[in-house]
């Protein structure tokens, strides 16, 4: 009996464990300026009918499907916590060229207000 070691058996089978899970993570870049948090996420051949974002109890979650013409689908679910100061009633969404945008206003910073006092 002659016995043969693969070294990478154990990597192809982890390759192989993965693709069985339909799992796909898409990269997301998350800036900031003065009025708005801009969510950007990576999601080439992601249609937008395909593309489901919601904002509940402070959690903005993106989730989708990426088809595949041979190998099946993969899904997506990304959540990120909203800042306490976003108006997540305001936010907007977009898609162009594989790219989706998600823009978050943020509630405008309130100003000190200056009292007078009055001689009595």
């Amino acid at each position: 009996m002659t016995l043969t070691y693969e070294p990478w058996q154990l990597v192809t089978r982890l390759q192989r464990e993965f693709d069985r899970s339909h799992a796909w993570l898409p990269t997301v870049d998350v800036t900031e300026d003065d009025s708005r948090y801009l969510v950007r996420a990576d999601l080439p051949g992601v249609e937008q009918k395909d593309i489901e974002i919601t904002a509940d109890k402070g959690v903005l979650t993106l989730r989708g499907v990426r088809r595949y013409e041979n190998r099946g689908e993969a899904k997506f679910l990304r959540n990120f916590t909203l800042p306490e100061n976003a108006l997540a009633g305001e936010i907007k969404a977009r898609q162009v060229n594989g790219v989706l945008e998600v823009a978050i206003p943020k509630q405008p910073k309130a100003e000190p207000i200056r009292i007078t006092v009055e001689a009595a």
